[in-house]
C-alpha cells in the first residue's frame, strides 16, 4: 500500500516549537519521513489494540513511498540567521532523503495597522475566553484632545511588521489531489492542523484512506476530523507529541550538512 505524506512545513515547525520549546532539548533537526512513519505505525498499532478491524485491514502493508514537504524560504533581508539555518535544514532534508520533494510557496513581509492589544489575563484565558484585550487610554498613559481635555478609552492604532508564509496549504492540497488523480498513491497522511485543508482532505477521503497527523499539541481542528466515530471506517487523526520530534532526527551530518549549533 503506497502512502503519500504531505507536510505543511511551517505548521509542523511551529507545532514542534510549541511542544518542545526553545531550550536545550534538541528537536529542530527533525526528520519528516521518520515522524510520518512512526505516527502511522503508532496509529495502526493502537487500532489493532482496540480491535478496529476495518481500519487495520484498510492500511495493511502501508509503506511511505513519497514525502512532499511544503514550505517557504525565510527572507534573508528580514532575518539572515533564520534564513541561513533554514537553508541548511532544507539541504539536509534532501541529502538524507528525509523528503522526496520540496515545494516552495512565498514568504512575504507587510506593514499592517491594528489596535494595540494585550493577551487576555490568565484567569480569563483559563475560563475559555482567550480573546485579546484592546488597550485604551487611561492613566498613567492618557490621550488629550486639542483643548487639553482627557480622552479616556481612546484606541491606540499601531503600524507593525507582519511576516507571513503563503502557499503551503495550497501546495499540500494540490500535491495530495494530483497524486490521487494520477494513481500514484493508495493512501495518504497529511501533516498539518490547518482547517483550510478541510475541502481537499474531504475530497481525498472520498477516494482513498487518509490519516491526519496534528503537530500543534492542541485539539485537531474539527474540520479535519474523520467523518465517523473513532474505530469506525478507515480514516483517522492522531496528535504528535514532543517525543515524536526528538526521537526522529536526521543524521548529523546529513550528507555534508551539519546541524546548526543549538539545534
Amino acid at each position: 500500500m503506497r502512502i503519500g505524506v504531505y507536510v505543511d512545513g511551517y505548521n509542523l515547525y511551529y507545532g514542534a516549537k510549541r511542544q518542545c520549546g526553545s531550550g536545550a532539548v534538541s528537536w529542530k533537526w527533525f526528520n519528516p519521513r521518520g515522524i510520518a512513519e512512526s505516527g502511522l505505525n503508532g496509529q495502526l498499532a493502537f487500532a489493532a489494540s482496540q480491535g478496529w478491524a476495518q481500519m487495520t485491514q484498510a492500511w495493511t502493508s502501508a509503506t511511505v513511498s513519497r514525502v512532499v514537504y511544503c514550505t517557504a524560504r525565510v527572507d534573508a533581508s528580514q532575518n539572515l540567521s533564520a534564513h541561513t539555518d533554514q537553508d541548511i535544514y532544507l539541504k539536509g532534508l534532501v541529502a538524507s532523503s528525509a523528503v522526496d520533494h520540496i515545494e516552495y510557496g512565498n514568504y512575504v513581509a507587510r506593514t499592517k495597522v491594528a489596535p494595540l492589544a494585550v493577551k487576555a489575563p490568565r484567569s480569563q484565558a483559563n475560563s475559555g475566553n482567550s480573546a485579546p484585550r484592546i488597550v485604551t487610554s487611561d492613566w498613567p498613559v492618557m490621550v488629550k484632545d486639542q483643548h487639553g481635555n482627557d480622552v479616556p478609552n481612546a484606541t491606540f492604532m499601531v503600524s507593525y511588521l507582519h511576516n507571513e508564509e503563503k502557499g503551503s496549504d495550497v501546495n499540500v492540497a494540490s500535491h495530495l489531489l494530483i497524486d490521487i488523480f494520477d494513481q500514484q498513491i493508495d493512501g495518504a497522511v497529511v501533516v498539518s492542523n490547518d482547517s483550510d485543508l478541510k475541502f481537499p482532505i474531504a475530497e481525498a477521503r472520498r477516494r482513498i484512506p487518509v490519516g491526519v497527523l496534528n503537530p500543534s499539541g492542541r485539539y485537531t481542528a474539527a474540520d479535519l476530523q474523520p467523518p465517523h466515530q473513532p474505530g469506525q471506517g478507515v480514516h483517522w487523526n492522531r496528535k504528535l507529541h514532543a517525543n515524536d520530534f526528538t526521537s526522529n532526527q536526521m543524521p548529523d551530518p546529513a550528507g555534508i550538512y551539519h546541524k546548526p549549533a543549538g539545534w
